[in-house]
C-alpha cells in the first residue's frame, strides 16, 4: 500500500460515526424547523445560540476558564480563527447562497468538503493516502453524485457562497485538528459557537434583522432548542474525533449522514427511494465501512504532523 493514512484511536472512528448519525437527525430535523422561521440567517443564529450556550456551559464546568487562560497568544489567535472560519461566516454564506442559487449544483457542493479536506490533508497536516484509501473517497464521491446529481448548467453568486462556505469549512477542520493538539475539544468547541455567535449576532444587527429574533413563535422555539441541542453534540463529538483521528478520516465518515438522513426522510414520506439514489446510499456504506475498518486497524501509528507553535 503507498502511504497509508495515519490511523488514530477506534475511538477516533467511532466518534466520527456518532457525529454521522448526529448529523443525518439534524439534518432531517432542520428541514422541519426552517419552515417555521422566513429568514435562515435568523434560525441559524437562534440554533447556534442554543449550541453555544450548551457547550459554553459543559466547558466551564470541565475547568476550560484555566486552560483559555494557560493558553499561548498564538494558540488564542488560532481558537479565535476557528469561530470565525468555522462558527459564522461560513453559516451566513451558506444560507445566504441557497436562497439565491439557481442550479440544482449549489445542492451538491457542500457535500464535497470531504475531497477538499483530503487535498489540504496531505500537505498540510502530513496525511498520507495509499490506493485503497483513494479508491473509497472515489467511491463516497460517486455514492454522492447517485444521491444529489450535479445536474443543471450555470453558476451564481449563491453557487459562489455556497462553495466559498464549504472551503471556509475544510480549512476550519485542518486548524482545528493542529490546535487540537493542545487545546481540549470542549474549550475549542465552546469557543467556536460561543465567539461565533457574537459574529452572527453582529451580522443580525448590521441588516437590521436582529429583531425578528424576538418574533419567533413558541413552535419555532422548541425546534430551534431541539436543532440546537444536536449541533452542540455534533461539535464536540467531531471536535473529539478530530482530536483522536486524522482529519481525512473524519470527514469522510461524515458522509454517512446521508444515509441516515435519506433512510429517515423515506420512512416518514411513505415513499422508496428511487434504485439510483439506493445505489448512491450503497455506495456511501461501502466507502464509510472501508475508511473505517483501514482507520480502526490496530497497530497503527498517528503520523500526522503537527506543528509545536499551536500546542
Amino acid at each position: 500500500m503507498n502511504g497509508p493514512w495515519a490511523i488514530g484511536a477506534r475511538r477516533g472512528v467511532l466518534l466520527a460515526l456518532a457525529t454521522a448519525a448526529i448529523s443525518g437527525l439534524s439534518v432531517y430535523l432542520n428541514a422541519f424547523g426552517v419552515k417555521l422561521v422566513s429568514d435562515a440567517a435568523v434560525y441559524t443564529t437562534a440554533k447556534n445560540a442554543v449550541a453555544a450556550v450548551v457547550l459554553v456551559t459543559i466547558a466551564l464546568l470541565l475547568g476550560a476558564r484555566h486552560e483559555a487562560v494557560a493558553l499561548p497568544s498564538r494558540t488564542r489567535l488560532g481558537v479565535v480563527a476557528i469561530a470565525v472560519i468555522g462558527g459564522s461566516v461560513p453559516f451566513v454564506l451558506f444560507f445566504s447562497g441557497l436562497a439565491v442559487a439557481t442550479a440544482p449544483t449549489a445542492a451538491f457542493i457542500q457535500k464535497t468538503m470531504f475531497i477538499w479536506v483530503a487535498f489540504m490533508a496531505v500537505p498540510l497536516l502530513g496525511e498520507r493516502l495509499g490506493v485503497l484509501q483513494v479508491g473509497a473517497l472515489g467511491v463516497l464521491l460517486a455514492g454522492q453524485v447517485l444521491i444529489a446529481p450535479p445536474v443543471g448548467v450555470g453558476w451564481g453568486p449563491g453557487e459562489t457562497m455556497i462553495l466559498a462556505a464549504t472551503l471556509l469549512w475544510s480549512v476550519e477542520v485542518v486548524v482545528a485538528k493542529r490546535l487540537l493538539a493542545g487545546v481540549s475539544a470542549p474549550l475549542l468547541a465552546a469557543s467556536r459557537m460561543g465567539l461565533g455567535l457574537v459574529i452572527l449576532v453582529g451580522y443580525l444587527v448590521v441588516s437590521g434583522r436582529i429583531a425578528a429574533v424576538g418574533t419567533l413563535t413558541p413552535d419555532a422555539w422548541l425546534w430551534v432548542m431541539v436543532t440546537g441541542g444536536l449541533l452542540s453534540a455534533y461539535v464536540i463529538t467531531w471536535y473529539g474525533a478530530l482530536r483522536e483521528a486524522p482529519a481525512t478520516v473524519v470527514t469522510s465518515l461524515l458522509v454517512g449522514a446521508a444515509v441516515i438522513t435519506g433512510i429517515l426522510t423515506a420512512a416518514t414520506a411513505g415513499r422508496t427511494p428511487s434504485p439510483t439514489v439506493v445505489a448512491g446510499y450503497l455506495l456511501v456504506l461501502a466507502g464509510v465501512v472501508a475508511i473505517g475498518a483501514v482507520a480502526a486497524r490496530p497497530g497503527r501509528a498517528l503520523r500526522a504532523r503537527r506543528d509545536p507553535a499551536l500546542a
